[in-house]
């Protein structure tokens, strides 16, 4: 996903935030780091039917015969990415990081018409109940809140995948 340029969509003094507590004070999101593959990698797998749904189409995530290497290599890019502001993964972590719940990302716009693209997940057990319901109040509200962004698109919330995948490349692309 890198591509010329990438430094661009945010600002080069932005600082991304580091702890974000969701309301209730039990879960927070921090981003990702390779060392959290041991609670990523069954949260994935254990999801992973239901995420293939969400994301395969778009992103071929997350795979059948994913291993514990290839996710643990995942981890790895993405907090090497976050440390160059190319890209976030922020984790939903339970308060004492006994459990990685779902996740974030915060991307560089890869179709027309946003100037960054927010999605967003939790496992299986989750769905439907009061932490997913406070994740999904908090994403929009905190994007406003500590990100320079004038157009998100928070996709499959406001846009399906399909429409997505449907729409022109980004310039920047």
């Amino acid at each position: 996903m890198l591509r010329s340029g990438a430094m661009s969509w945010l600002p080069d003094d932005f600082v991304h935030p580091v702890l974000v507590p969701l309301p209730g004070g039990g879960h927070h999101l921090r981003p990702i780091r390779e060392a959290d593959t041991p609670l990523d990698y069954p949260a994935v797998m254990g999801s992973r039917e239901r995420l293939w749904t969400i994301f395969g189409p778009a992103w071929g995530w997350p795979a059948a015969t994913m291993t514990y290497e290839a996710d643990q290599a995942d981890l790895l890019r993405h907090e090497k990415e976050i440390a160059a502001h190319q890209s976030f993964n922020y984790a939903l972590f339970d308060a004492a990081e006994t459990a990685l719940l779902g996740c974030v990302y915060i991307d560089p716009p890869e179709r027309a018409g946003a100037d960054g693209e927010i999605s967003w997940w939790v496992v299986d057990e989750l769905v439907g109940g009061k932490v997913e319901q406070a994740l999904d109040a908090l994403v929009p509200q905190w994007i406003a809140a500590d990100w320079p962004f004038e157009q998100p698109r928070f996709l499959g919330r406001e846009i399906s995948w399909a429409g997505w995948l449907a729409l022109p490349a980004h310039p920047d692309a």
